[in-house]
């Protein structure tokens, strides 16, 4: 199986080359519109994914600014991104136009844009790839050449994290912080209970193979990845005592994994109709903070799998105090949020100006609150 995934993923993907002339047009297409013609409920399901927009207009409105030849650096973020060697010409043809085609020009949508596409992880030199059937079967070889697209060549590494890896572990020698790789998901997955328990990415991620990869970014998976408890609260000497416990109970790796996204706890004091008052709030901050430059890491506060995080309160009762408010609110990219704004303020946008705009509207956006809870405070 190891074999089969170095050679599956090495970097950058060989282009396809000639199809099989017996091929129609659906089955010459990389286009995930025509693979959707028969896998259509995996095509809904990716469609809904980040996966399909891994190519948003954050990442174009960078990559606009570089050179259009400089396909190395290209490869820095669409080896991820938009892997498939078509990918990569179609973005530089993009690139090299974008300074001729004036602000708005519609054109259909590049095989580029359509981000991490099916042929990313299931085509190569237009054979057909995936994870045995659900009863473990494959198409018999004999067979194959009758079926669309030649059938397809079973794997049982589609079912094996080290697949998710390519793209969520950097490399040993990648870049790292702090003695730490910059990436490091699936190192953290190894190290924890889950691996050893058998529960791959994919039993999370991908459960009864769904296409949706949900993650910090959705609420339902962020919940189910945490255990929370908060104390009632105490009032003593006139000040008001509490503790918010947060387990990480359920993802298989830290949280949050990566760089992006930061949780914030937070507890505060309301009065009767609702409102915050002031200095009473108190927070914890879960993230691995670094700078926009990558130059050092500020601070780690990640929850380790099945390790736990606690926040606890000890301020005075404002006199008008009737609720203690306690949440847990996600800002699964609050690291780029803050780049973009960035780029913004300083002009460093360029051609990528309106785009970064529509990624910094999408970035604040996604924020939620994951977990709230209002404890009414004992009668002074």
């Amino acid at each position: 199986m190891g074999a089969f995934l170095r050679e599956h993923w090495s970097r950058p993907l060989a282009a396809q080359g000639p199809a099989p002339e017996r091929f129609s047009a659906a089955e010459r297409s990389l286009a995930p519109a025509d693979c959707g013609g028969c896998h259509a409920a995996q095509h809904a399901d990716w469609k809904a994914s980040l996966h399909a927009n891994a190519m948003g207009p954050g990442l174009m409105g960078q990559l606009v600014e570089m050179d259009a030849e400089d396909r190395d650096a290209h490869q820095d973020c669409i080896r991820c991104h938009a892997p498939l060697a078509e990918q990569a010409d179609a973005l530089a043809a993009a690139i090299a136009d974008s300074g001729r085609r004036p602000p708005g020009h519609a054109s259909a949508r590049a095989l580029h844009e359509e981000g991490l596409v099916c042929a990313a992880c299931h085509v190569r030199a237009h054979q057909r790839f995936g994870p045995p059937r659900r009863d473990g079967s494959a198409p018999d070889a004999a067979a194959r050449p009758a079926l669309p697209h030649n059938g397809f060549t079973a794997s049982p590494a589609f079912e094996d994290s080290r697949f998710c890896a390519a793209c969520h572990q950097f490399e040993p020698d990648g870049f790292t912080l702090a003695g730490k790789l910059l990436e490091n998901t699936y190192e953290e997955w190894k190290g924890s209970r889950h691996a050893r328990e058998g529960r791959t990415c994919q039993s999370c991620h991908m459960p009864e193979r769904r296409h949706l990869w949900r993650g910090i970014h959705d609420r339902q998976a962020t919940r189910a990845a945490l255990t929370i408890e908060a104390q009632p609260p105490r009032i003593a000497e006139g000040k008001v005592a509490a503790r918010l416990r947060i387990r990480n109970t359920g993802a298989g790796h830290h949280f949050p994994t990566y760089v992006t996204p930061r949780a914030v706890a937070e507890i505060w004091q309301e009065d009767a109709a609702g409102s915050a008052l002031a200095s009473t709030r108190a927070e914890l901050v879960l993230q691995r903070q670094v700078p926009l430059d990558l130059s050092r890491e500020i601070s780690d506060t990640r929850i380790p799998a099945d390790g736990e995080a606690l926040l606890d309160y000890a301020r005075a009762r404002h006199p008008r105090a009737a609720v203690l408010r306690l949440r847990l609110r996600i800002e699964p990219d609050a690291f780029y949020a803050d780049l973009y704004r960035s780029l913004l303020e300083e002009d460093g946008a360029g051609r990528g100006r309106a785009m970064i705009r529509a990624a910094l509207g999408r970035a604040e956006a996604s924020a939620f609150v994951a977990w709230e809870a209002r404890k009414p405070l004992p009668a002074p």
